[in-house]
């Protein structure tokens, strides 16, 4: 179980295309996370558990970008 805070930014890993999201809430078990790709979501945090992240920064939109291009390409 990771300790999240308001303002932490996080990725989901089981879709990882939805790119880093900004923790905005937690109301127990409810994470409300501002997604750069899908905007807001609601994730139970006993059902998928985020992994913190930096804020968006070169080196990390270059990580992005090269998981994307390699899911896009085993997608076919």
């Amino acid at each position: 179980f990771l300790d999240y805070e308001p303002g932490d930014y996080v990725v989901n890993p089981k879709n990882k295309t939805w790119g880093i999201g900004q923790i905005q809430s937690i109301i127990n078990n409810k994470v409300t996370v501002n997604f750069v790709n899908v905007g807001k979501k609601v994730i139970n945090i006993k059902v998928i558990t985020l992994e913190k992240t930096e804020k968006l920064s070169k080196h990390n939109l270059k990580n992005i970008a090269e998981e994307l291009l390699d899911t896009f390409i085993q997608a076919g």
